[in-house]
């Protein structure tokens, strides 16, 4: 499970834009006045990016993923407020929770199986810690003009977003309403936002990239002309609205309810 750092750079407005506006509010109010944020699987630090323009010039961060080289990027975001951790999330025992004040995670949970969920929900339960989990793809692709391919393309990738990721079976477009559920099991009191990308001529060049994966995804799904279907999506972006569903979720424990 990774992505390149150009990935992430071009699809970081389209995850800024989408975002629910109230969720964010409340995500941050939850942080309270002195936050310390944990954010896993920060990649470069678009989460960092997106946040600190509402918080409090002070707020630090811990800052977690397994890649080196997105962590290196992620550090340069708040000199001497944020702290690094190359960390494997399958092993949450070694997260840091002592001090922390909100934990946030941005298009993480779909490519998470719900073992690791419920852990996560467990584990921020007995620390009485609020969680803010982003950008959660919910299965839904929309394009206009219409293909006649279009139904089946998104049907294969779905399948595909529900593999192994590399800590077990994704929950992939199922994520966000499980995450909900697990989260409220857990005690926490949730609140649920569409995040939906909007691309357009503007970001012909993230649907171009997005396109790239879709295709490939639903070949490796045994979708029949997923490749040339991919070519001519790519062909018509600069005349294309394409909507890809998301979801955001903030689940606040009961001290914060």
């Amino acid at each position: 499970m990774g992505f390149s750092a150009d990935w992430l750079a071009l699809r970081e407005p389209a995850d800024i834009a989408a975002r629910d506006a109230g969720l964010l509010a409340g995500a941050v109010a939850a942080a309270g006045a002195d936050p310390v944020i944990l954010d896993l699987g920060c990649g470069t630090g678009s989460t960092l990016r997106t946040l600190a323009p509402h918080l409090p010039a002070h707020a630090r961060w811990h800052l977690v993923d397994n890649d080196p080289a997105l962590l290196e990027r992620a550090a340069t975001e708040a000199p001497g407020r944020a702290d690094t951790h190359a960390l494997d999330l399958r092993d949450l025992d070694a997260l840091l929770f002592e001090g922390v004040t909100l934990v946030t995670a941005s298009a993480l949970l779909d490519l998470m199986p719900a073992p690791w969920i419920a852990a996560l929900a467990a584990h921020l339960a007995k620390a009485g810690l609020p969680f803010y989990g982003a950008l959660s793809y919910d299965g839904v692709m929309t394009w206009d003009p219409a293909f006649p391919e279009d139904a089946q393309i998104t049907r294969a990738f779905n399948d595909h977003q529900r593999g192994d990721k590399g800590l077990g079976p994704a929950l992939g477009p199922d994520a966000a309403t499980r995450a909900a559920a697990i989260f409220a099991a857990a005690g926490f009191r949730v609140t649920e936002g569409d995040s939906p990308w909007r691309l357009d001529a503007d970001t012909a060049p993230l649907q171009r990239a997005l396109l790239e994966g879709i295709a490939g995804a639903a070949a490796e799904m045994g979708a029949t002309g997923a490749a040339a279907w991919g070519d001519r999506r790519a062909a018509a972006a600069e005349g294309s609205l394409c909507v890809i569903g998301h979801r955001d979720l903030l689940a606040l424990p009961a001290r914060q309810t």
